[in-house]
């Protein structure tokens, strides 16, 4: 029998595989319920044990295919000398709860992982999600990199302990992040993204027709290429030639441009303490870095966090507020992504003025952008701009500006909170 651990660089996670073997009838008539733990040692030289029955089995790694992760395995003559129990228990950390891999005797070929995401929505209040997977965790120089393989979602890309997006919803995310904006614009023909290392937000960008150049800057160059390696629905938008891929950080890019642009896209990981992102949501950066390398009519737009009954009180109302001090005309509109377990919102601004209806948004949307939007239509964007009352007052009242010294944090964590 043959026991594969996936060690992905950087963190002790186990992905555990095992062929079931029909045990012998000695094993059952005497009854033995031997148990398998886990168990790593993570530095330059990995290692990995298995303990059965006080029996232990060291062993040794070797290089994979890749250079994602690393394969360590252990052959013996006796496969029941290794496992012979009805289950194997996996330990996972960092958010990770414990799951099984269970042998089915009756069926050889079957295998069945069961294990849960937990994600902080508040202080008082998680949610969790099925895995088929972990395909990938690590860390980069800036934050903790996930991407999962999740039963009701499909692939997942986690950042920073926060759910970026999600395969089978982030449509709607990435359609309220960037269409508005270029559609409410006369005539958009450049469009400078901060962030948005996954591709998703240039690939909308890239439907309008107008569009002549999209720069898109992120810090985390080993976030780009991960994203380019494993999220094939961009690939596409990463191969066209009006898109210019930067890697910097987007306040030093945005200061050292002479150019100004027609959209200022915000796409930035959430502001959580410790991460990279917090100081591109500040006053200070909104009036005299960003503003400024807008053109006249420029509108900026910007994820603006939870903006649910109970969420939006963490960044949603002080970006806001925060936007509202630096530009004339302010609109914040929200929207529901299942996979965030929350009602999302976003900020979108400009010294002109957002005029324009249901009807000519649709009109606009068939005129300028290539394919079907899957979510966004005049109606559904009107209606995401009318608060509910509770939210409504918050943005109203909000009195807190974001600085730098006196910011605010959703539930998360960044890389120097990382365990």
């Amino acid at each position: 029998m043959t026991v594969n651990l996936w060690k992905f660089h950087q963190n002790p996670t186990f992905d555990v595989n095992t062929w079931p073997w029909k045990p012998p009838k000695s094993v059952k008539e005497n009854g033995r319920k031997p148990s398998c733990q886990l168990r790593t040692s993570l530095g330059n030289n990995p290692w990995w044990v298995v303990t059965v029955d006080e029996v232990t089995i060291s062993m040794n790694h070797v290089s994979y295919h890749d250079n994602w992760r690393e394969e360590a395995f252990c052959v013996t003559e006796n496969p029941w000398d290794l496992i012979m129990g009805e289950a194997v228990e996996i330990f996972y950390t960092n958010g990770f709860c414990s799951g099984t891999t269970k042998n089915q005797p009756v069926d050889e070929t079957h295998h069945q992982f069961d294990s849960w995401y937990e994600e902080a929505i508040d202080e008082d209040l998680k949610w969790s999600f099925a895995l088929k997977s972990v395909l990938y965790k690590g860390a980069s120089e800036y934050q903790d990199i996930a991407l999962l393989d999740t039963k009701r979602f499909g692939k997942v890309l986690v950042i920073d302990g926060k759910m970026q997006s999600a395969e089978v919803d982030e449509f709607i995310y990435h359609e309220c992040l960037i269409h508005p904006a270029l559609l409410f614009h006369s005539n958009p023909k450049t469009m400078f993204i901060m962030g948005g290392g996954e591709g998703s937000a240039a690939r909308e960008a890239l439907r309008h027709r107008s569009i002549d150049e999209v720069v898109m800057c992120d810090i985390d160059e080993e976030v780009v290429n991960f994203c380019r390696r494993y999220l094939t629905v961009n690939r596409d938008a990463f191969c066209n030639k009006k898109l210019n891929l930067v890697i910097n950080d987007a306040k030093a890019e945005l200061e050292k441009r002479n150019k100004k642009f027609d959209i200022i896209v915000g796409d930035l990981a959430d502001p959580v303490e410790g991460g990279p992102c917090y100081q591109l949501y500040t006053k200070s950066f909104y009036e005299k870095i960003l503003k400024p390398k807008l053109n006249e009519n420029g509108i900026f737009v910007t994820q603006a966090g939870p903006a649910g009954i109970f969420t939006h009180k963490e960044v949603f109302s002080s970006i806001y507020n925060t936007i509202r001090k630096v530009f004339k005309y302010v609109l914040a509109y929200t929207a529901h992504v299942p996979s965030f377990a929350d009602t999302w919102g976003w900020v979108m601004a400009s010294d002109q003025p957002f005029s324009i209806g249901a009807e000519e948004i649709d009109k606009r949307i068939a005129e300028r952008v290539d394919d079907e939007l899957l979510y966004l239509n005049g109606s559904s964007f009107l209606s995401s701009s009318t608060m509910n009352k509770t939210v409504y007052l918050s943005l109203l009242n909000e009195t807190h500006v974001y600085t730098e010294e006196n910011a605010r944090f959703i539930p998360g964590h960044g890389l120097g909170n990382h365990l």
